[in-house]
């Protein structure tokens, strides 16, 4: 019998873990090796256990799945992350297949199709929800439209980007603008994925590039 496609699970849900591990491990060439239910842990368990598949939640305390997702794949290139997720906006989506997603899926799918998309990352083939394929094409289809920060971002988030800019940390943009620091990263994932930047340094050179700040 052939090598059964290993997976990890990682979703800060128990309920969704144990859900989808009960049915994966009815499935006769699909053995779950590990969950976690954090970015973290899952980081530590490619390390560990390199698998072939890891199913991936998005908005997690700590490491969030854009970055886990980013780092599994330094770590393990083999292996194919499969976003499964409620968020099919912009802002989600794109970060996240940037990082290095297979795979962008929601949770409303049938288990029998989420059983077949495991098997498909494990050929290195991807599978879009619908509503996420309809948005990654009309992105293609707009490519030669580069975003605009002055039409993209609202005011304040342009405040934040030039603030990125000039290099300052979350926190220190927290105690400029008299905000708490969860809303600074707030205001940081929305400029990423507003603009389709992957982490706070493409953030920092786009915003020179762009003319969102000036020298001198």
């Amino acid at each position: 019998m052939a090598d059964k496609i290993t997976v990890i699970l990682c979703d800060d849900h128990t309920l969704v873990r144990q859900g989808v591990r009960v049915f994966l491990e009815t499935q006769a060439d699909i053995e779950v090796v590990a969950d976690a239910e954090s970015g973290e842990q899952a980081i530590e368990c490619v390390m560990a256990l390199a698998p072939d598949v890891v199913l991936m939640d998005l908005i997690m305390n700590g490491i969030d799945g854009v970055e886990a997702t980013r780092q599994i794949k330094r770590i393990s290139p083999r292996s194919s992350v499969i976003v499964l997720t409620s968020y099919h906006d912009d802002e989600h989506i794109f970060p996240a297949l940037r990082a290095g997603a297979m795979s962008y899926l929601l949770k409303s799918i049938k288990m029998d199709d989420l059983a077949e998309a495991v098997r498909r990352a494990a050929r290195a083939e991807a599978t879009l929800d619908p509503r996420v394929a309809a948005r990654v094409i009309a992105e293609v289809q707009n490519k030669t439209r580069l975003p605009n920060a002055f039409d993209e971002l609202t005011e304040r988030e342009l405040e934040v980007l030039k603030l990125i800019a000039s290099g300052m940390t979350n926190s220190e943009i927290a105690s400029r603008l008299s905000v708490s620091e969860h809303t600074v990263k707030s205001f940081v994932s929305n400029i990423l994925g507003k603009l389709h930047l992957a982490d706070r340094t493409q953030a920092a050179i786009y915003a020179w590039r762009e003319g969102v700040v000036r020298r001198g």
